[in-house]
């Protein structure tokens, strides 16, 4: 006990003294969200995402450091509204939108538009598997075959670059780690698994509510 205890202290201290110079960081963590797990728990009245058949989404693009990662770096820009709208189709809540620029874009080092340009070209690189695209009821499937999935429809992608997180057994988001010029690296020792054997796959929106 007093190892895990001591484990997290340091955790904690890494993250805690981690740069948050803009631009001063090591690689990024693109984070892909399962929307029908987000709209299942306590966000099901959110009718920017929650009333639409969206299967992954982009939840951020987050600079890392080989061990912690920045947070809020000083920035009093805000979001173009036409930044915003252009995210949308793939990040599907304003709220959200702007949350990820303060607490993880601000430590960039780039302006807001160009931090987002990123972040499309990211999530646009990524190619998700027909099976996952219209997921019309609930699917269990294995650790195992999940990540095969996703390996073999983006072989630039190692195993080591490829985090998968789950909330108790469902799936909950997909992550991937990628180098400052967007290519897949592997993960620093602190990105881990967090799903257990078999994962559950909520089914998809059909349309509107």
């Amino acid at each position: 006990m007093c190892g895990l205890l001591l484990a997290a202290a340091l955790l904690l201290a890494a993250t805690a003294l981690a740069d948050s110079t803009p631009g001063r960081f090591d690689y990024y963590l693109l984070s892909l969200s399962w929307s029908p797990e987000y709209c299942a728990k306590s966000h099901r009245d959110d009718e920017q995402q929650c009333a639409h058949p969206y299967a992954f989404v982009a939840h951020g693009l987050w600079p890392q450091d080989e061990q912690g990662w920045p947070s809020d770096c000083p920035s009093r820009e805000r979001v173009p509204d036409a930044t915003i709208e252009r995210l949308l189709p793939m990040m599907p809540n304003r709220g959200l939108i702007i949350h990820e620029w303060h607490r993880h874009g601000s430590c960039s080092g780039l302006h807001a538009d160009a931090y987002f340009s990123m972040v499309e070209q990211a999530y646009h690189a990524i190619t998700i598997p027909a099976r996952y695209q219209r997921l019309s009821a609930a699917l269990s499937i294995s650790l195992a075959e999940l990540r095969r999935d996703l390996l073999a429809a983006n072989p630039a992608i190692t195993r080591g670059a490829l985090i998968l997180q789950c909330s108790g057994r469902y799936l909950q988001e997909v992550r991937i780690c990628l180098d400052r010029e967007l290519q897949p690296r592997t993960c620093s020792s602190e990105q881990r698994d967090r799903c257990g054997e078999r994962v559950l796959l909520r089914p998809v929106r059909t349309g509107a509510r």
